[in-house]
């Protein structure tokens, strides 16, 4: 018996969570289904049931990643089947834009969310929006029918809204020795913040949330603008959920939507390959925090 549920896929006596699942493909009236282990699973023989099984699977898969993207807001717009264009693929997916970014989310594991807060630029080129990061970085998204123009439109708009509240909020925040930058997480929630001291190669991280437990160290061999933004691009993609950038891979292996969280988000990937520790706040704080930077 095969049942769609909100987590994954019941195909009769096992549980396929959608943290495996590498793809979705529709072939002739059949499923393959690639998980990230390798394997590749079939579904047939479905019928007159086989459409909305499919549009069922894809709804649900594209809705559990956009939790695993921390999308938490309203949505402004929601367009079912747009094209995209993300580095290493393209194809249609849903496409859907919030107050403060906008997510792409294809039938396979690589989907996305883009931070209005760190796009260079937002160009609506025929029927295609070429999204341009501050890094270089390049998605499209178009072709979403009379939805195209709206949501070009839109998007631009709340791309200048947010980068608008994110430098207000930003421009009230006071740096002490020997933090030298400070950011946000998520631009909505201007009271939680982190700020980052830089030594040789090395990076201390301060969280300035609800509990203010530790100072979370790095180490890189990258330039410092490089490591720098990579952490802004982290920290805004964890949002309220810090605990990913410091969770051992075991612990990490136990939360699925975790896993899914890490695996669609290349900052995230970064800035946990780079940990090197966290110091707990005591007496002793200060000292080995100075030690550390040298």
């Amino acid at each position: 018996m095969l049942f769609i549920e909100n987590e994954g896929l019941r195909l009769g006596d096992r549980f396929l969570d959608y943290a495996d699942v590498k793809a979705l493909r529709p072939i002739n009236h059949r499923i393959f289904i690639d998980t990230l282990s390798g394997e590749e699973i079939e579904i047939s023989m479905l019928g007159f049931f086989y459409d909305g099984f499919w549009g069922e699977l894809t709804d649900r898969f594209g809705r559990r990643s956009m939790e695993a993207l921390f999308a938490e807001e309203p949505p402004v717009m929601r367009c079912e089947d747009g094209e995209y264009q993300i580095p290493g693929e393209r194809g249609r997916g849903t496409v859907v834009l919030l107050p403060d970014a906008i997510c792409i989310l294809p039938p396979t594991w690589h989907a996305i969310r883009i931070p209005l807060c760190f796009t260079q630029q937002i160009r609506l080129d025929g029927y295609l929006l070429n999204i341009v990061m501050l890094s270089g970085a390049c998605y499209v998204v178009g072709r979403m029918g009379y939805d195209t123009v709206p949501f070009a439109e839109r998007a631009q708009q709340a791309a200048i809204d947010t980068k608008n509240k994110r430098a207000q909020a930003l421009a009230k925040l006071e740096l002490k020795p020997p933090f030298t930058h400070s950011g946000l997480f998520r631009t909505e929630r201007p009271d939680q913040y982190w700020m980052a001291a830089f030594g040789e190669g090395r990076c201390a991280v301060e969280l300035f949330t609800e509990e203010n437990t530790a100072t979370y160290l790095y180490r890189f061999t990258e330039s410092k603008e490089q490591f720098l933004h990579n952490l802004e691009e982290a920290m805004e993609a964890v949002g309220i959920h810090r605990e990913i950038i410091y969770l051992s891979q075991d612990q990490l292996n136990e939360k699925p939507l975790y896993r899914m969280a890490v695996d669609r988000s290349a900052a995230v990937r970064f800035l946990r390959s780079k940990a090197a520790g966290r110091l707990i706040h005591n007496a002793l704080h200060e000292r080995r925090l100075s030690e550390f930077l040298g």
